[in-house]
């Protein structure tokens, strides 16, 4: 049994622009620590969102308590998605799960990688998709062989287990990669 706490969306309080469907934010000034979110809820066709694929992205930059912060948006995402509240404990699992890997991805990018820049996290039917961007030059792999009684270094060997795949796209541009993993959707 997991010990996720599940939260009704209205935890997360009230939009900076007063609206409680989250669809923006305004983008917050240069010396605001508060995150920028945009989310895709239409589904509809765009050039970074494919037909019936739904889509919702975090700016971390300059926030604080990151992964708490990732960790709530996601389960917001889910409450919107239909995820939670979960009816049965195979989708509360499933629910689970996404909080957990999304967690590990961004403490990895904290702890190895300058932080994260953003969080996007979207849907299409049969598959949930993280993607965590960072500034960061190195490869994240699990350790080999894992060893459960040793502290730490357990966060890629959860993410491997947990997902259907994951990897690491190399940003060409500018230094930083994305790191990705995706997750079956619950039946």
């Amino acid at each position: 049994m997991g010990t996720t706490q599940q939260h009704p969306p209205s935890d997360l309080g009230p939009e900076a622009d007063g609206s409680a469907l989250g669809v923006s934010v305004p983008a917050p000034s240069p010396a605001s620590t508060v995150p920028e979110v945009r989310s895709d809820m239409s589904g509809a066709a765009s050039a970074a969102t494919p037909a019936g694929r739904r889509m919702r992205r975090l700016s971390l930059g300059s926030a604080s308590g990151i992964v708490p912060l990732a960790r709530d948006f996601t389960r917001q995402a889910l409450y919107d998605w239909g995820w939670l509240p979960a009816a049965t404990a195979d989708r509360r699992a499933a629910a689970e799960d996404v909080l957990l890997v999304v967690s590990e991805l961004v403490t990895n990018a904290c702890l190895h990688a300058e932080g994260p820049e953003e969080l996007r996290v979207s849907l299409d039917s049969k598959v949930l998709r993280l993607e965590v961007e960072d500034r960061g030059a190195g490869q994240p792999t699990p350790r080999t062989p894992h060893r459960a009684g040793r502290p730490g270094g357990h966060g890629m060997f959860i993410v491997q287990r947990l997902c259907l795949d994951w990897g690491v796209v190399r940003s060409t541009d500018m230094p930083g990669k994305t790191v990705w993993a995706e997750l079956a959707a619950p039946a």
